[in-house]
Protein backbone atom coordinates (compact mmCIF):
# COMPACT_ATOMS: atom_id res chain seq x y z
CA UNK A 1 0.00 0.00 0.00
CA UNK A 2 1.66 3.93 -1.07
CA UNK A 3 1.72 6.19 1.56
CA UNK A 4 0.17 9.45 0.66
CA UNK A 5 4.00 10.88 0.63
CA UNK A 6 5.01 8.44 -1.93
CA UNK A 7 2.54 9.58 -4.34
CA UNK A 8 3.71 11.58 -7.22
CA UNK A 9 2.65 15.26 -7.34
CA UNK A 10 -0.51 16.66 -8.50
CA UNK A 11 0.07 18.69 -11.95
CA UNK A 12 -0.89 22.58 -11.68
CA UNK A 13 -4.22 21.89 -13.61
CA UNK A 14 -5.26 18.20 -11.16
CA UNK A 15 -4.42 20.80 -8.07
CA UNK A 16 -6.89 23.56 -9.43
CA UNK A 17 -9.48 20.80 -10.42
CA UNK A 18 -9.09 19.01 -7.10
CA UNK A 19 -9.16 22.52 -5.16
CA UNK A 20 -12.77 23.27 -7.07
CA UNK A 21 -14.32 20.11 -6.01
CA UNK A 22 -13.07 20.20 -2.35
CA UNK A 23 -15.02 23.71 -2.19
CA UNK A 24 -17.68 21.98 -3.67
CA UNK A 25 -17.53 19.30 -0.88
CA UNK A 26 -17.10 22.03 1.65
CA UNK A 27 -20.44 23.86 1.14
CA UNK A 28 -21.95 20.44 1.27
CA UNK A 29 -20.41 20.04 4.72
CA UNK A 30 -21.14 23.56 5.50
CA UNK A 31 -24.82 22.97 4.50
CA UNK A 32 -25.36 19.63 6.81
CA UNK A 33 -24.04 21.25 10.05
CA UNK A 34 -20.28 20.40 9.69
CA UNK A 35 -20.52 16.43 8.66
CA UNK A 36 -21.58 14.22 5.64
CA UNK A 37 -21.44 10.48 5.34
CA UNK A 38 -18.67 8.97 3.20
CA UNK A 39 -21.32 7.68 1.29
CA UNK A 40 -22.45 11.25 -0.01
CA UNK A 41 -18.54 11.93 -0.47
CA UNK A 42 -17.32 9.41 -2.45
CA UNK A 43 -20.57 10.30 -4.61
CA UNK A 44 -19.43 13.50 -5.12
CA UNK A 45 -15.80 12.87 -4.99
CA UNK A 46 -16.71 10.10 -8.14
CA UNK A 47 -19.65 11.94 -9.87
CA UNK A 48 -20.37 15.38 -8.90
CA UNK A 49 -20.97 16.58 -12.47
CA UNK A 50 -18.08 18.25 -14.21
CA UNK A 51 -16.22 17.82 -11.36
CA UNK A 52 -16.28 13.95 -9.93
CA UNK A 53 -13.96 11.87 -11.09
CA UNK A 54 -15.99 10.05 -13.28
CA UNK A 55 -17.42 13.05 -14.82
CA UNK A 56 -14.32 15.08 -15.40
CA UNK A 57 -12.03 15.18 -18.99
CA UNK A 58 -8.92 13.03 -17.54
CA UNK A 59 -7.60 9.47 -18.49
CA UNK A 60 -8.25 7.20 -16.15
CA UNK A 61 -7.96 3.56 -18.10
CA UNK A 62 -4.57 2.28 -19.50
CA UNK A 63 -1.16 3.13 -18.70
CA UNK A 64 -2.03 6.87 -19.47
CA UNK A 65 -4.15 6.40 -16.67
CA UNK A 66 -4.65 5.88 -13.06
CA UNK A 67 -5.53 2.04 -13.01
CA UNK A 68 -5.43 -1.24 -15.97
CA UNK A 69 -8.26 -3.21 -15.95
CA UNK A 70 -9.06 -6.76 -17.17
CA UNK A 71 -10.04 -5.63 -20.66
CA UNK A 72 -6.83 -3.27 -20.96
CA UNK A 73 -4.69 -5.91 -20.26
CA UNK A 74 -5.72 -8.43 -22.83
CA UNK A 75 -8.39 -9.11 -25.29
CA UNK A 76 -8.61 -12.70 -24.28
CA UNK A 77 -10.70 -11.46 -21.25
CA UNK A 78 -13.27 -9.97 -23.70
CA UNK A 79 -13.09 -13.41 -25.82
CA UNK A 80 -13.83 -15.16 -23.13
CA UNK A 81 -16.69 -13.09 -21.81
CA UNK A 82 -17.81 -13.50 -25.47
CA UNK A 83 -17.89 -16.95 -25.37
CA UNK A 84 -20.15 -16.61 -22.38
CA UNK A 85 -22.82 -14.26 -24.04
CA UNK A 86 -22.82 -16.99 -27.09
CA UNK A 87 -23.41 -19.54 -24.63
CA UNK A 88 -26.38 -17.55 -23.21
CA UNK A 89 -27.64 -16.58 -26.85
CA UNK A 90 -27.38 -20.18 -27.90
CA UNK A 91 -30.11 -20.83 -24.99
CA UNK A 92 -32.60 -17.43 -25.44
CA UNK A 93 -32.60 -17.16 -28.84
CA UNK A 94 -31.58 -13.72 -30.39
CA UNK A 95 -30.48 -10.95 -27.55
CA UNK A 96 -28.90 -8.40 -26.62
CA UNK A 97 -25.64 -7.15 -24.59
CA UNK A 98 -26.02 -4.62 -21.85
CA UNK A 99 -22.25 -3.21 -20.31
CA UNK A 100 -22.41 -1.06 -17.56
CA UNK A 101 -20.05 1.59 -17.24
CA UNK A 102 -17.94 0.56 -20.45
CA UNK A 103 -14.80 2.12 -19.37
CA UNK A 104 -12.85 3.39 -21.98
CA UNK A 105 -14.75 0.94 -24.62
CA UNK A 106 -12.28 -1.55 -25.39
CA UNK A 107 -13.75 -4.47 -23.64
CA UNK A 108 -17.30 -3.63 -26.00
CA UNK A 109 -14.99 -3.29 -28.87
CA UNK A 110 -13.35 -6.71 -28.35
CA UNK A 111 -16.21 -8.35 -27.17
CA UNK A 112 -18.19 -7.05 -30.50
CA UNK A 113 -15.20 -8.11 -32.65
CA UNK A 114 -15.53 -11.75 -31.13
CA UNK A 115 -18.84 -12.55 -31.48
CA UNK A 116 -18.66 -10.84 -35.42
CA UNK A 117 -15.73 -13.31 -36.05
CA UNK A 118 -18.23 -16.35 -34.60
CA UNK A 119 -21.39 -15.03 -36.52
CA UNK A 120 -23.06 -14.22 -32.91
CA UNK A 121 -23.38 -10.47 -33.06
CA UNK A 122 -25.97 -9.46 -30.24
CA UNK A 123 -29.11 -7.68 -31.93
CA UNK A 124 -27.99 -4.26 -29.80
CA UNK A 125 -25.08 -3.67 -27.53
CA UNK A 126 -26.37 -1.65 -24.98
CA UNK A 127 -23.80 0.81 -22.83
CA UNK A 128 -25.22 2.20 -19.69
CA UNK A 129 -22.58 5.35 -19.25
CA UNK A 130 -23.20 8.54 -16.78
CA UNK A 131 -20.16 10.18 -17.80
CA UNK A 132 -20.58 12.14 -20.87
CA UNK A 133 -16.72 12.42 -21.17
CA UNK A 134 -16.75 8.64 -21.11
CA UNK A 135 -19.50 8.29 -23.85
CA UNK A 136 -16.92 10.28 -26.19
CA UNK A 137 -14.00 8.00 -25.26
CA UNK A 138 -15.73 4.21 -26.05
CA UNK A 139 -17.51 5.85 -29.06
CA UNK A 140 -14.43 6.90 -30.30
CA UNK A 141 -12.85 3.43 -29.53
CA UNK A 142 -15.46 1.69 -31.06
CA UNK A 143 -15.03 3.51 -33.85
CA UNK A 144 -11.58 2.57 -34.14
CA UNK A 145 -11.61 -0.95 -33.31
CA UNK A 146 -15.14 -2.06 -34.36
CA UNK A 147 -15.99 0.28 -36.83
CA UNK A 148 -17.96 -2.12 -39.33
CA UNK A 149 -20.45 -2.73 -35.70
CA UNK A 150 -20.55 0.55 -33.84
CA UNK A 151 -24.62 0.73 -35.71
CA UNK A 152 -25.46 -1.98 -33.26
CA UNK A 153 -24.04 -0.25 -29.81
CA UNK A 154 -26.24 2.15 -28.42
CA UNK A 155 -25.83 4.28 -24.80
CA UNK A 156 -29.03 4.59 -22.30
CA UNK A 157 -29.22 6.89 -19.72
CA UNK A 158 -31.36 4.97 -17.62
CA UNK A 159 -32.48 1.11 -17.41
CA UNK A 160 -33.49 -0.49 -20.76
CA UNK A 161 -37.03 -2.26 -20.44
CA UNK A 162 -37.96 -5.59 -21.08
CA UNK A 163 -34.39 -6.82 -21.24
CA UNK A 164 -33.31 -9.69 -22.75
CA UNK A 165 -29.51 -11.22 -23.11
CA UNK A 166 -26.36 -10.93 -20.84
CA UNK A 167 -25.67 -8.03 -18.69
CA UNK A 168 -21.99 -7.17 -18.02
CA UNK A 169 -20.03 -5.13 -15.29
CA UNK A 170 -16.70 -5.12 -14.77
CA UNK A 171 -15.64 -2.99 -12.11
CA UNK A 172 -18.81 -0.99 -11.44
CA UNK A 173 -19.75 -2.82 -8.21
CA UNK A 174 -16.55 -1.24 -6.18
CA UNK A 175 -17.03 2.18 -6.84
CA UNK A 176 -21.02 2.09 -6.10
CA UNK A 177 -20.89 4.65 -3.34
CA UNK A 178 -20.47 2.91 0.68
CA UNK A 179 -21.42 3.90 4.21
CA UNK A 180 -18.19 3.22 6.66
CA UNK A 181 -18.62 2.20 10.41
CA UNK A 182 -16.38 2.36 13.33
CA UNK A 183 -17.66 0.06 16.56
CA UNK A 184 -17.13 2.32 20.15
CA UNK A 185 -17.97 0.41 22.91
CA UNK A 186 -20.48 -1.50 21.34
CA UNK A 187 -22.34 1.64 19.54
CA UNK A 188 -22.40 1.86 16.13
CA UNK A 189 -20.86 4.79 14.34
CA UNK A 190 -21.04 6.55 11.15
CA UNK A 191 -17.64 7.70 10.05
CA UNK A 192 -18.22 10.51 7.94
CA UNK A 193 -16.46 13.60 6.78
CA UNK A 194 -16.03 17.26 8.04
CA UNK A 195 -13.53 19.81 7.83
CA UNK A 196 -11.21 20.98 10.42
CA UNK A 197 -8.03 23.01 10.22
CA UNK A 198 -8.42 23.47 6.33
CA UNK A 199 -8.40 20.18 5.44
CA UNK A 200 -10.80 17.36 4.77
CA UNK A 201 -11.07 14.93 7.89
CA UNK A 202 -12.33 12.59 9.21
CA UNK A 203 -15.39 12.68 12.04
CA UNK A 204 -17.74 10.16 13.55
CA UNK A 205 -21.52 10.26 14.61
CA UNK A 206 -23.51 7.71 15.78
CA UNK A 207 -25.32 5.68 13.18
CA UNK A 208 -28.72 6.17 12.08
CA UNK A 209 -31.18 3.31 12.42
CA UNK A 210 -30.68 2.02 9.08
CA UNK A 211 -26.81 1.69 8.91
CA UNK A 212 -26.89 0.62 12.83
CA UNK A 213 -29.65 -2.25 11.80
CA UNK A 214 -27.35 -3.28 8.49
CA UNK A 215 -24.66 -3.51 10.83
CA UNK A 216 -26.31 -5.70 13.54
CA UNK A 217 -27.70 -7.97 10.52
CA UNK A 218 -23.43 -8.43 9.16
CA UNK A 219 -22.83 -9.61 12.81
CA UNK A 220 -25.71 -11.51 12.94
CA UNK A 221 -24.67 -13.34 10.10
CA UNK A 222 -21.19 -13.60 11.06
CA UNK A 223 -22.36 -15.01 14.72
CA UNK A 224 -20.10 -12.59 16.61
CA UNK A 225 -20.05 -9.10 17.37
CA UNK A 226 -17.08 -7.10 15.86
CA UNK A 227 -14.97 -5.80 18.47
CA UNK A 228 -14.10 -2.39 19.84
CA UNK A 229 -12.74 -0.35 17.40
CA UNK A 230 -13.66 -2.13 14.33
CA UNK A 231 -14.28 -0.31 11.34
CA UNK A 232 -15.21 -1.24 7.46
CA UNK A 233 -17.43 -0.73 4.82
CA UNK A 234 -21.31 -0.97 3.56
CA UNK A 235 -23.06 -0.57 0.75
CA UNK A 236 -26.71 0.10 2.04
CA UNK A 237 -28.02 1.21 -2.23
CA UNK A 238 -27.15 -2.03 -3.38
CA UNK A 239 -30.26 -3.82 -2.87
CA UNK A 240 -32.40 -1.13 -4.46
CA UNK A 241 -29.82 -1.06 -7.24
CA UNK A 242 -30.15 -4.84 -7.93
CA UNK A 243 -33.75 -4.53 -7.80
CA UNK A 244 -33.66 -1.81 -10.42
CA UNK A 245 -31.68 -3.79 -12.56
CA UNK A 246 -33.61 -7.01 -12.11
CA UNK A 247 -36.83 -5.13 -13.09
CA UNK A 248 -35.40 -3.85 -16.33
CA UNK A 249 -34.69 -7.78 -17.23
CA UNK A 250 -37.48 -9.90 -18.75
CA UNK A 251 -35.14 -13.04 -19.04
CA UNK A 252 -31.09 -13.42 -19.23
CA UNK A 253 -28.00 -13.47 -17.17
CA UNK A 254 -26.24 -11.01 -15.46
CA UNK A 255 -22.13 -11.43 -15.08
CA UNK A 256 -20.39 -8.89 -12.18
CA UNK A 257 -16.83 -9.08 -11.73
CA UNK A 258 -14.97 -7.08 -9.20
CA UNK A 259 -12.54 -7.80 -6.03
CA UNK A 260 -13.86 -8.82 -3.44
CA UNK A 261 -15.45 -11.35 -1.27
CA UNK A 262 -17.96 -13.45 0.84
CA UNK A 263 -19.76 -12.21 4.16
CA UNK A 264 -17.36 -14.17 6.29
CA UNK A 265 -14.66 -13.52 5.00
CA UNK A 266 -14.88 -9.98 3.65
CA UNK A 267 -15.30 -8.56 7.68
CA UNK A 268 -12.54 -10.71 9.29
CA UNK A 269 -10.91 -9.18 12.41
CA UNK A 270 -7.58 -8.49 10.15
CA UNK A 271 -9.64 -6.28 7.89
CA UNK A 272 -10.52 -3.65 10.82
CA UNK A 273 -9.76 -1.07 8.89
CA UNK A 274 -12.00 -1.68 6.12
CA UNK A 275 -11.22 -2.38 2.14
CA UNK A 276 -11.03 0.94 0.65
CA UNK A 277 -8.93 1.56 -2.22
CA UNK A 278 -7.41 4.33 -3.99
CA UNK A 279 -5.76 4.70 -7.37
CA UNK A 280 -3.70 7.19 -8.39
CA UNK A 281 -1.08 6.99 -11.49
CA UNK A 282 -0.71 3.26 -10.62
CA UNK A 283 -0.11 3.68 -6.98
CA UNK A 284 -2.79 2.43 -4.30
CA UNK A 285 -3.00 4.29 -0.94
CA UNK A 286 -6.21 4.04 1.25
CA UNK A 287 -6.88 7.69 1.74
CA UNK A 288 -9.79 9.32 -0.40
CA UNK A 289 -9.34 12.29 1.43
CA UNK A 290 -6.76 13.38 -0.50
CA UNK A 291 -6.19 14.03 -4.40
CA UNK A 292 -10.13 14.26 -4.54
CA UNK A 293 -11.32 14.31 -7.95
CA UNK A 294 -8.71 13.37 -9.26
CA UNK A 295 -8.24 10.10 -7.71
CA UNK A 296 -10.10 6.64 -8.42
CA UNK A 297 -11.70 5.50 -4.97
CA UNK A 298 -13.92 1.74 -4.61
CA UNK A 299 -14.72 -0.29 -1.94
CA UNK A 300 -14.10 -4.22 -1.97
CA UNK A 301 -17.46 -6.28 -2.86
CA UNK A 302 -19.21 -7.81 -0.08
CA UNK A 303 -20.51 -10.85 -2.67
CA UNK A 304 -22.90 -12.03 -0.04
CA UNK A 305 -24.81 -8.90 0.16
CA UNK A 306 -24.77 -9.18 -3.49
CA UNK A 307 -25.96 -12.61 -3.88
CA UNK A 308 -28.95 -11.44 -1.17
CA UNK A 309 -29.63 -8.84 -2.94
CA UNK A 310 -30.40 -10.25 -6.15
CA UNK A 311 -32.42 -13.24 -4.21
CA UNK A 312 -34.26 -10.38 -2.67
CA UNK A 313 -35.10 -9.07 -6.02
CA UNK A 314 -35.81 -12.54 -8.00
CA UNK A 315 -33.06 -13.42 -9.32
CA UNK A 316 -31.38 -16.87 -9.20
CA UNK A 317 -27.31 -17.67 -8.17
CA UNK A 318 -26.21 -19.43 -11.06
CA UNK A 319 -22.22 -19.37 -9.92
CA UNK A 320 -19.91 -17.69 -8.33
CA UNK A 321 -15.88 -18.22 -8.87
CA UNK A 322 -12.66 -16.75 -8.82
CA UNK A 323 -11.81 -14.67 -12.34
CA UNK A 324 -9.28 -17.33 -13.08
CA UNK A 325 -11.93 -20.59 -12.70
CA UNK A 326 -14.11 -18.66 -14.81
CA UNK A 327 -12.13 -17.52 -17.90
CA UNK A 328 -10.96 -21.29 -18.14
CA UNK A 329 -14.28 -22.01 -17.91
CA UNK A 330 -14.58 -19.69 -21.49
CA UNK A 331 -12.13 -21.19 -23.16
CA UNK A 332 -8.66 -19.19 -22.15
CA UNK A 333 -6.63 -22.07 -22.33
CA UNK A 334 -8.25 -22.92 -25.96
CA UNK A 335 -7.74 -19.31 -26.93
CA UNK A 336 -3.74 -19.55 -26.22
CA UNK A 337 -3.49 -22.67 -27.94
CA UNK A 338 -4.88 -21.37 -31.11
CA UNK A 339 -2.13 -18.72 -30.98
CA UNK A 340 0.70 -21.20 -31.28
CA UNK A 341 1.78 -20.31 -34.55
CA UNK A 342 2.29 -16.66 -33.33
CA UNK A 343 5.77 -14.92 -33.87
CA UNK A 344 7.88 -15.55 -30.58
CA UNK A 345 7.26 -11.89 -29.17
CA UNK A 346 3.62 -12.43 -29.64
CA UNK A 347 3.32 -15.48 -27.54
CA UNK A 348 6.05 -14.03 -24.65
CA UNK A 349 3.46 -10.95 -24.55
CA UNK A 350 0.42 -13.33 -24.36
CA UNK A 351 1.73 -15.61 -21.97
CA UNK A 352 2.57 -12.65 -19.47
CA UNK A 353 -0.88 -11.23 -19.88
CA UNK A 354 -2.75 -14.51 -19.28
CA UNK A 355 -0.38 -14.56 -16.22
CA UNK A 356 -1.52 -10.86 -15.17
CA UNK A 357 -5.14 -12.37 -15.47
CA UNK A 358 -5.07 -15.98 -13.54
CA UNK A 359 -2.13 -15.90 -11.07
CA UNK A 360 -3.37 -16.29 -7.68
CA UNK A 361 -0.90 -13.03 -6.90
CA UNK A 362 -2.17 -11.11 -9.94
CA UNK A 363 -5.80 -10.61 -10.59
CA UNK A 364 -6.92 -14.42 -10.74
CA UNK A 365 -8.08 -15.09 -7.08
CA UNK A 366 -8.43 -11.12 -6.32
CA UNK A 367 -11.29 -10.88 -8.66
CA UNK A 368 -14.55 -12.49 -8.58
CA UNK A 369 -17.56 -13.34 -10.60
CA UNK A 370 -20.81 -13.76 -9.60
CA UNK A 371 -23.38 -14.90 -12.25
CA UNK A 372 -27.14 -14.06 -11.83
CA UNK A 373 -30.27 -15.61 -13.95
CA UNK A 374 -33.89 -13.98 -14.68
CA UNK A 375 -35.94 -16.99 -16.44
CA UNK A 376 -33.00 -18.67 -16.81
CA UNK A 377 -32.28 -22.13 -15.74
CA UNK A 378 -29.26 -22.95 -17.37
CA UNK A 379 -25.45 -23.89 -16.16
CA UNK A 380 -23.41 -21.48 -17.17
CA UNK A 381 -19.74 -22.42 -18.58
CA UNK A 382 -17.69 -19.93 -16.29
CA UNK A 383 -19.12 -21.91 -13.38
CA UNK A 384 -17.92 -25.26 -15.00
CA UNK A 385 -14.42 -25.42 -13.43
CA UNK A 386 -15.50 -24.46 -9.96
CA UNK A 387 -18.23 -23.11 -8.72
CA UNK A 388 -17.66 -21.27 -4.98
CA UNK A 389 -21.20 -20.68 -4.56
CA UNK A 390 -22.33 -22.25 -1.14
CA UNK A 391 -19.25 -20.02 0.29
CA UNK A 392 -21.86 -17.05 0.00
Amino acid sequence: MSTPTSLPPLSPEQAAHSARLVDRIRDEIDAHQGWISFERFMELALYEPGLGYYSAGASKFGEAGDFVTAPEISPLFSRCLANQCIEVFGRIGPADILELGAGSGVMAADILTELQATNQLPRTYFILEVSADLRERQRERLSRLAPEVIERVQWLDVWPTGFRGVVLANEVLDALPVQRFRIRQDQVNAVGVTWQLGQLDWSEVRADETLEKAVREIEQTLEVPFPDGYGSEINLRLRDWIASLAGAIEEGVVLFIDYGLPRRQYYRAERGEGTLLCHFRHRFHDNPLINVGVQDIGAWVDFTAVADAAVNAGLDVLGFATQAHFLIGNGIEQFIAGLQSAQLEDRVQLARQTMLLTLPGEMGERFKVIGLGKQYPHPLRGFSIRDLAASL
